[in-house]
């Protein structure tokens, strides 16, 4: 794949269901693609100290964090041989349940499919600069540690 300015990465909101059907429905006319891996981050219900998260609120640094994905995405496609990669990460607040992460890679192979997918997923916790503040049933909140 050639390269590409980046693509707008950071969405307001949760990542709709009908976003992510569109997306894979957008594939089928490409017959060179034998494989699909798709990451769904969503936000759960955790207790913290007795506490349950009812949202987390996603904020980023967003100049950089664009930069970042674009990087990551780059060089996924130079590591592995992939013919498409999608990345949507939500900004604003996201109800538990609702997806805020959402990685699609394409191959003409499946294993490479996937071992990109996973690629994203890890560069994306380790380098993109997007932070996440747990919000509680009391809307009481605090900064979310990345596991």
């Amino acid at each position: 794949m050639d390269k590409k300015k980046p693509k707008k990465v950071l969405v307001q909101g949760a990542i709709p269901p009908e976003k992510i059907a569109q997306s894979i429905a957008n594939h089928q006319s490409k017959t060179n693609i034998g494989a699909h891996s798709i990451f769904l981050g969503q936000i759960r219900a955790d207790q913290v100290d007795s506490k349950t998260v009812r949202a987390i609120d996603y904020s980023a640094y967003e100049e950089m964090a664009e930069k970042v994905f674009h990087e990551i995405r780059e060089a996924a496609f130079s590591k592995f041989d992939i013919t498409c990669a999608h990345i949507y990460h939500s900004l604003g607040r996201v109800k538990t349940g609702e997806i805020c992460l959402f990685v699609f890679t394409s191959s003409a192979h499946r294993k490479i499919a996937i071992e990109a997918c996973n690629y994203f997923v890890e560069e994306i916790k380790a380098k993109a600069p997007i932070f996440g503040k747990e919000i509680f049933e009391d809307e009481t909140h605090q900064w979310k540690v990345n596991k």
